[in-house]
C-alpha cells in the first residue's frame, strides 16, 4: 500500500471513529488499532490527535472542492453555473456535517481552527467564482465593474449561510426545487441582468 494510501486509510478511519464517538472520547490508540495500521505507522504521519482532525478536515474540504470543480468544468451558462456553484456549496456542507455524527459539534465548537484549515479552499473557491463572473461579464450576461469584489461578497455570503441551510432554517420548508427559482430572481437580480430562460 502506498503512503499517500496508508495516510487516507488513517484520516478516513479517524473520520468514522470521530463521527461515531466524537473527538474527545476518540484515541491515538482507537484510530490504530481500527485501522489495523499500528501505532507507529500513525505516529509516523500524525504528531497528535489535532494533526489528524485536522487532515480530516482538509480531506472534506478536498471532496468540496473536487465538486466544485466538476461543477465549474460544465458547459453551461456562467448563471446556471453560480447557482449550481452555490447549491454545491451548500449541499456538500450539509452532506459533510451530517455524515459526520458527533464530529459536528467538534466543526462548531472548533470553528477557528476549521476557519483556519480551511482558507485555501476559501482562496480556490473565490477563484473559481472570479472566473465564472469574469466568464458572465465578457459574454454581457452580468453587469459588474469589479468582479474580485463580486466574487468575495458571494463568497462569503454563502459561508453566512452554512449553517442556516444546514439546520433547515432556510426557505421555511420549501424544498430546493421550489426555493430554486427564487435564489435565482435574487442572484441574478443581484448580478445587474435578467434571469435565464429556464
Amino acid at each position: 500500500m502506498s503512503i499517500s494510501r496508508t495516510r487516507q486509510t488513517l484520516v478516513e478511519v479517524a473520520r468514522q471513529l470521530f463521527a461515531k464517538n466524537g473527538l474527545e472520547k476518540t484515541t491515538m490508540n482507537d484510530i490504530a488499532q481500527t485501522s489495523g495500521k499500528g501505532r507507529r505507522t500513525l505516529y509516523t504521519y500524525f504528531k497528535n490527535k489535532e494533526d489528524i482532525y485536522v487532515a480530516v478536515i482538509e480531506a472534506e474540504l478536498e471532496r468540496l472542492s473536487e465538486k466544485m470543480d466538476e461543477v465549474a468544468a460544465r458547459k453551461i451558462s456562467p448563471q446556471e453555473k453560480i447557482i449550481e456553484l452555490i447549491y454545491t456549496h451548500l449541499n456538500m456542507i450539509k452532506e459533510s456535517v451530517v455524515r459526520n455524527g458527533n464530529l459536528r459539534a467538534e466543526f462548531f465548537r472548533n470553528i477557528w481552527m476549521v476557519e483556519r484549515v480551511r482558507k485555501n479552499f476559501d482562496m480556490f473557491e473565490v477563484d473559481i467564482l472570479r472566473k465564472v463572473f469574469a466568464e458572465g461579464k465578457a459574454d454581457g450576461v452580468f453587469d459588474i465593474e469589479n468582479v474580485n469584489l463580486v466574487a468575495d461578497i458571494t463568497h462569503y455570503c454563502i459561508k453566512g449561510l452554512e449553517v442556516p441551510y444546514i439546520y433547515g432554517r432556510l426557505s421555511h420548508g420549501m424544498t430546493e426545487e421550489a426555493a430554486k427559482p427564487q435564489v435565482e430572481k435574487f442572484v441574478y437580480g443581484a448580478l445587474g441582468k435578467g434571469r435565464i430562460k429556464l
